[in-house]
């Protein structure tokens, strides 16, 4: 069996009274369903860690205690969505008859562990990624777009993506002409409210 954290030895017995008795069963029940879980705090909360991720984690306050599973709503059924107030899915737990059964919990923890050991993640924590700014346009291809209003306003009202394909396109030219002839068809399409891919695609 791993090893005990006596941090969380110290935070049970620094627990209100009524909390002591909840926070010591639901750290038995998780050591007895993945007896290779390692204990930490986390955020100040005692945290049980499996296969590398936070496989749950608990926490003791004045009037009740929580209890809950990193990836909960892929866990417990509904995601303790009436408990909202509360951490965790079992909402403000007060005294043991407030969790479900060992046997359910255990199930819970199992669950939680397959997850984990299969690298699942819960959608509803992964940030979607932020855009990359668009890079800074050329000095010439400003130029050209300064002398047409409509390919400006195009231009400017393009997603930095967008405005990315035309740059690119432009100053990836290898000879001047080229690019020239590049900056010309820019301009162009951009009146025309077209972007760079347009045969291909929208933005």
């Amino acid at each position: 069996m791993a090893a005990r954290d006596p941090r969380i030895d110290a935070y049970i017995s620094k627990a209100p009274e009524f909390a002591g008795p909840i926070l010591t069963h639901l750290r038995e029940v998780v050591h007895a369903a993945c007896p290779d879980v390692e204990e930490t705090l986390k955020w100040s909360m005692p945290s049980f860690v499996y296969a590398g991720s936070i496989l749950c984690n608990m926490a003791a306050f004045k009037q009740h205690a929580t209890f809950g599973f990193w990836k909960g709503r892929l866990i417990v059924p509904g995601d303790g969505a009436s408990n909202e107030s509360a951490m965790g899915q079992f909402g403000r737990i007060t005294k043991l008859s407030d969790l479900p059964s060992k046997k359910v919990l255990a199930g819970y923890v199992k669950q939680a562990m397959k997850l984990n050991e299969e690298g699942v993640k819960d959608p509803a924590r992964i940030k979607p990624a932020k855009p990359r700014p668009a890079p800074p346009a050329p000095d010439d291809l400003l130029a050209a777009l300064k002398k047409n209003k409509a390919a400006k306003a195009t231009f400017d009202a393009f997603s930095p993506s967008c405005k990315r394909e035309y740059v690119d396109w432009v100053v990836e030219a290898k000879r001047d002409e080229t690019r020239q002839k590049r900056i010309a068809q820019a301009v162009e399409w951009m009146a025309e409210g077209k972007q760079r891919n347009w045969k291909y695609m929208s933005c």
